[in-house]
C-alpha cells in the first residue's frame, strides 16, 4: 500500500520491530557503525521494575500486564479442552526479562538438520562460532564456550540435596552425570547453566542494549505498538506504529526487520497484507504477498508435570511455608546474592531417550524442588518435587493467525498439542521414564509418592488423558515464519532470513526456525539474531 511521504515521520537505515532477545542483539550490532541510523520499537515498557532483575521475579512477571502480553491459547483438544496462558515478554529484553534463564543451545544434530533441509550456513559448525562470539562464560573460553561477549552465563548459586539425590536416581536409571549440556550432545543429567551475573538476571536488554544506549545513531522507542509494515511497489519502506494514541509512520531507507517473536511477527506480517490470501481476505486485508506459510508451522515444547510427594528432605515447598526459612531467603539474597531467590524455575535438568530407537535424546526433564497446581496458585503445603518432562521434537504443528486487523487484539494461538500419534506415544513414554527414575534406590529413603497424575493410572490410553490434564507450555513457540529452500511452498523466508516476494524485509527471531531446537530456545534465538545482523550488514555492502 502506498503512503504519502508527508505521513512519514523520519528516515532510518534500519527499523527493528521488537526489542526482545533478537531485537536487542540486532540493535546492538546494526548501530555499531555510526553511519547506520537505527530505530528500535518496543510495544512494552522499560525494564525498570525490581522483579525484572531478581531471578525469582518470573513468578511475579508472568501474568502481570506490566511484563506480559497476557496471551491465551485456543482450547486444545490434546489438553482435554483446556486453554493455556501463553506468556510473552512485554518489556525491553522481551521474554529474556521474564523467562527461566536457562542457557541451552540444543543439539548439533538440530542445526545439521537445518542444513540438510536446504539451508546453507546453518549447520552446527556454522553456528557454534556465533554462540561463542556473544558468550561471556564464567569458566572462560574453550572450544565450545566464549568469554568477553555480551551474553553472560554462570553456574547456579543454589543446590538442593533433593536434586542431588534425583541425579543419583537418574544415573541408576542409565542417564549419566555430565558437566555441560552445550557441546552438541546433551545426553545426561546436570545442574543447568543460567543467564545471570552474580545472582541477578542477565536479560538481552542488560547484555546488548544497556552498553549501547548512549549511541547517537540508535533510538529506542518504548510503548510503540507496531501495526504493520508499509510496502510500496513490492518493497518494505517503513513501519506504522501506535504511540500515545496516535499513528506514526517511520521510513526505512535500508531494511525493515521484524523481531517481535513467534506470536507477534506473523501477526504483523498478516496486518501488512503478507500471508495466506484467504485468511487475509476474511480479515478485510488486501493481499500484498501471498505466503501461505505465515503463521503456520507453530512448534512448542509441551511440558508434562508429574509431581511426587516426599518425606524427610527439604524442598522449597517446606521452606516457603516456614516463616523463619522464608525470611532467611530474603536475607541470604540481600547479603550474598545466593539462595532460592537466585533460582531459575528449574535448577537441574536431564536430556534422555524416552525409547531406545531415537538417534539423539528426545526428551528433556526440568526437575524442581517444589510443586504447585499452577503458577498463580501458590506452592503446595507438603514436601514435593516436580519432574517436568517435554518432548524435544514434537511432530504436532499449530498456528498463529489474526482475529482482527486491530493490533490491540491478540491473535488466535493454537499450538495443536498432542495432535499426532507420535507425540501421544512420547507423552506416555515420558511418564513411564519419570516413574522409572523415581523408583530407583537413591530416592527410596524419601518415600516418593506420585501425587499427579497418580500411581493408579496405568494404561497408555489413560496416561495420554492424564498428560493432557497436567501439561503446560514451557514457553518455546517457534517457526511461524520459517526459513526454507525455494521449492518449499510453506517457507516464508530464504536462508538469509529475507521475506519471499518483498524486498527490504526480514524476520529475524524465533519465527525463522524451520524446526524447533532440542532444548530451550532463548539462546538459539540470540544466535539467529547475531547471524541475521551479519547478513544484513553483508548484504548492505554488496
Amino acid at each position: 500500500m502506498a503512503v504519502p511521504h508527508n505521513e512519514l515521520q523520519a528516515d532510518w537505515d534500519y527499523i527493528i520491530a521488537g526489542a526482545g532477545s533478537a531485537g536487542s542483539v540486532l540493535a546492538n550490532r546494526l548501530s555499531a557503525d555510526p553511519a547506520n541510523k537505527v530505530l528500535l520499537l518496543e510495544g512494552g515498557g522499560r525494564d525498570n521494575w525490581i522483579w525484572f532483575h531478581i531471578p525469582v521475579g518470573y513468578l511475579f512477571a508472568m501474568g502481570n500486564p506490566r511484563a506480559d502480553w497476557l496471551y491465551v491459547t485456543e482450547a486444545q483438544n490434546g489438553l482435554n479442552g483446556r486453554k493455556l496462558p501463553y506468556p510473552r515478554g512485554r518489556v525491553l529484553g522481551g521474554c529474556s526479562a521474564i523467562n527461566g534463564m536457562l542457557y541451552l543451545r540444543g543439539q548439533s544434530a538440530d542445526y545439521d538438520h537445518w542444513r540438510q533441509l536446504g539451508l546453507p550456513g546453518w549447520s552446527w559448525s556454522d553456528v557454534l562460532p556465533l554462540f561463542r562470539e556473544v558468550e561471556d562464560h564464567a569458566d572462560g573460553a574453550d572450544d565450545f564456550h566464549g568469554a568477553g561477549g555480551e551474553w553472560r552465563v554462570e553456574h547456579p548459586r543454589i543446590r538442593w540435596d533433593l536434586l542431588d539425590r534425583i541425579a543419583d536416581a537418574a544415573e541408576q536409571a542409565g542417564i549419566p552425570r555430565v558437566d555441560d549440556f552445550n557441546t552438541g550432545d546433551n545426553f545426561g543429567i546436570s545442574y543447568f547453566q543460567v543467564n545471570q551475573k552474580r545472582g541477578r538476571r542477565w536479560s538481552a536488554s542488560r547484555g546488548f542494549l544497556d552498553p549501547v544506549r548512549h549511541r547517537a545513531n540508535l533510538k529506542i522507542e518504548t510503548g510503540a505498538l507496531v501495526d504493520r509494515v508499509v510496502v510500496e511497489a513490492g518493497k518494505a519502506i517503513g513501519i506504522a506504529y501506535r504511540k500515545d494514541g496516535r499513528e506514526i509512520v517511520a521510513r526505512a531507507s535500508g531494511e525493515v526487520i521484524l523481531a517481535a517473536g513467534a506470536v507477534a511477527s506473523p501477526a504483523i506480517l498478516e496486518r501488512s497484507g503478507i500471508g495466506n490470501g484467504e485468511i487475509l481476505r476474511v480479515q478485510g486485508i488486501e493481499t500484498v504477498a501471498h505466503l501461505p506459510g505465515v503463521g503456520e508451522n507453530l512448534q512448542d515444547h509441551l511440558q508434562i508435570r508429574p509431581i511426587y510427594r516426599v518425606e524427610g528432605i527439604r524442598t522449597l515447598n517446606t521452606d516457603y511455608h516456614n516463616l523463619f526459612r522464608r525470611a532467611m531467603m530474603g536475607v541470604n539474597y540481600a547479603l550474598f546474592r545466593r539462595g532460592p531467590m537466585t533460582a531459575a524455575p528449574s535448577q537441574m535438568g536431564a536430556f534422555a531417550y524416552s525409547a531406545p530407537h531415537y538417534d539423539t535424546p528426545n526428551v528433556e526433564f526440568h526437575f524442581q524442588p517444589m510443586s504447585l497446581d499452577s503458577w498463580d496458585s501458590g506452592l503446595h503445603p507438603f514436601a514435593a518435587f516436580t519432574a517436568s518432562i517435554c518432548n524435544l521434537r514434537p511432530t504436532s504443528r499449530g498456528s498463529v493467525h489474526l482475529k482482527s486487523a486491530d493490533p490491540l487484539d491478540a491473535p488466535s494461538i493454537s499450538p495443536n498439542y498432542l495432535s499426532t500419534e507420535d507425540d501421544r506415544r512420547v507423552a506416555v513414554e515420558s511418564l513411564k521414564l519419570a516413574r522409572r527414575i523415581v523408583a530407583q534406590p537413591a530416592l527410596a529413603p524419601y518415600k516418593p509418592e506420585e501425587y499427579k497424575p497418580g500411581a493408579h493410572i496405568h494404561s497408555d490410553e489413560d496416561l495420554v488423558v492424564a498428560a493432557g490434564d497436567i501439561a503446560t507450555t514451557i514457553f518455546h513457540p517457534v517457526a511461524t515464519a520459517k526459513m526454507g529452500p525455494a521449492d518449499d511452498a510453506m517457507a516464508v523466508l530464504d536462508e538469509r532470513l529475507r521475506v519471499r516476494g518483498i524486498s527490504g524485509l526480514r524476520v529475524i527471531d524465533a519465527s525463522a526456525m524451520p524446526e524447533i531446537t532440542s532444548g530451550n530456545t532463548n539462546s538459539p534465538t540470540i544466535m539467529i539474531a547475531t547471524k541475521g545482523a551479519r547478513m544484513v550488514l553483508e548484504d548492505a555492502r554488496r
